[in-house]
């Protein structure tokens, strides 16, 4: 059985991400929530599923206990903090004894978003864009067995169609479908052992442009 906790679980590509490993009777999951409600009923009640309501950086004694004894964690976390919720969550993983973490982040944290688009995704992010920055940072100087994965914008497509870059790498594409993203990390879930200290952009393939089509 593998244990995951899922940290901002209620999230849009978190509870893609639920549902697929759902359907896997060797997974279990701890979902960490500040809006319980706003889970779907059938992972909620699920009997594979630990339902934990607490704040990342306000309540790290539960943080820190629903980490014990789980093989992995997934962190969906947003927010003007994302610095401190990374120190928190480091921390906290350190002292529960699991060392590895994937993290979600955004293109254009080190400036490798080129072109009008490049220009374009930072005038629409702003201060957001160095939130995911400054997080990213704290995951990448610690001693965990991260992957910081890079999204580009989310579209509601059914598709499941993405490509890679490395960090160091000129980010593609200008948007990817919420069910790749969600796709992608299942698949870093089920094998742990892809990505290790890594920073990985995820784009559709051949949307290149000022900014993605939906906009």
């Amino acid at each position: 059985m593998k244990k995951v906790l899922i940290l901002g679980a209620s999230g849009s590509i978190a509870t893609l991400v639920e549902e697929n490993l759902i359907e896997d009777s060797q997974v279990q999951m701890t979902l960490l929530v500040r809006h319980p409600e706003r889970l779907t009923a059938a992972i909620r009640n699920d009997s594979r599923v630990t339902v934990v309501v607490a704040d990342v950086i306000k309540d790290t004694a539960t943080l820190t206990q629903a980490m014990r004894g789980q093989d992995l964690v997934y962190a969906n976390l947003y927010g003007a903090n994302l610095k401190q919720q990374g120190q928190a969550v480091v921390q906290a993983m350190q002292a529960a004894k699991v060392n590895r973490l994937i993290w979600i982040s955004a293109n254009g944290i080190y400036g490798e978003v080129p072109g009008k688009y490049g220009k374009w995704n930072q005038q629409m992010l702003g201060s957001t864009l160095d939130a995911y920055a400054a997080g990213a940072k704290v995951v990448e100087s610690s001693s965990l067995a991260y992957t910081i994965i890079r999204p580009a914008w989310f579209s509601d497509k059914e598709t499941i169609n993405y490509e890679l870059t490395q960090k160091g790498q000129t980010f593609k594409g200008t948007e990817v479908s919420r069910k790749s993203v969600a796709a992608y990390i299942g698949t870093l879930i089920l094998d742990d052992s892809q990505a290790i200290k890594q920073s990985i952009g995820i784009s559709e393939p051949h949307t290149e442009g000022a900014k993605p089509s939906f906009y």
